[in-house]
């Protein structure tokens, strides 16, 4: 789990990074809660994503956006926050030229950015969005899904409540043979306190279905 540092728009960005052993293995970012609430790479959540992606083979990183931990520049409202997420992005992509799929991840503010991030890149294959804040922010850019995906909610979640969730999920259109999963974990408050171990095998599970789907389809 080596320490990386790359250059960003606001300037170094610091991340961690788990290099998987096949150079053909799928890439994965993954992205944190809110900034301004604590939310950093080592929150449990996103730890919990990149640890669920590693296992299951692939290259992943997580890193800190700007002017959090080490990495440089000031808030930015989620604007600067997804240029930051493209940069780590494409940092993650030239590590791993001939990577055979392309996923990005993100908790709370983190799934906000990664769903803005889903429909500027149409190189990413799969997301993966756990809480999204639906109630807090306008969400209505995300229709039509560009990409099948993966979208988590916790059921006693007040911060991002999964009624809020699913209400956005049956507002957004898909493109053609696009997919989007749902799954709500009982008794879970908003950072899975409880439920981390049944979280990592949601993602998992999720991660696995889509490769063996891959290799079907080809």
């Amino acid at each position: 789990m080596p320490d990386v540092t790359f250059n960003g728009p606001a300037g170094r960005i610091e991340g961690k990074y788990y290099q998987a052993k096949v150079p053909t293995a799928p890439i994965a970012l993954v992205m944190h809660p809110h900034p301004q609430h604590g939310g950093t790479m080592n929150n449990k959540v996103a730890y919990r994503l990149y640890e669920s992606f590693a296992r299951c083979g692939f290259s992943v990183l997580r890193f800190n956006f700007r002017g959090v931990g080490n990495s440089e520049g000031e808030y930015d409202n989620g604007v600067g926050e997804l240029s930051d997420a493209a940069a780590a992005l494409d940092w993650l992509h030239n590590h791993n030229p001939h990577a055979e799929s392309i996923w990005i991840s993100g908790f709370s503010f983190g799934a906000w950015i990664t769903m803005q991030l889903l429909m500027r890149r149409p190189d990413v294959s799969r997301f993966v969005a756990v809480a999204p804040p639906a109630g807090k922010y306008d969400f209505s850019f995300f229709s039509p899904c560009p990409a099948s995906g993966l979208v988590i909610s916790a059921e006693n979640d007040d911060l991002a409540p999964a009624e809020d969730i699913e209400k956005m999920l049956k507002k957004t259109a898909r493109q053609k043979d696009v997919k989007i999963h749902y799954s709500k974990v009982a008794d879970a408050d908003h950072f899975f306190t409880e439920q981390q171990t049944e979280l990592g095998k949601l993602i998992c599970q999720y991660a696995t279905s889509q490769m063996q789907f891959s290799e079907k389809a080809s």
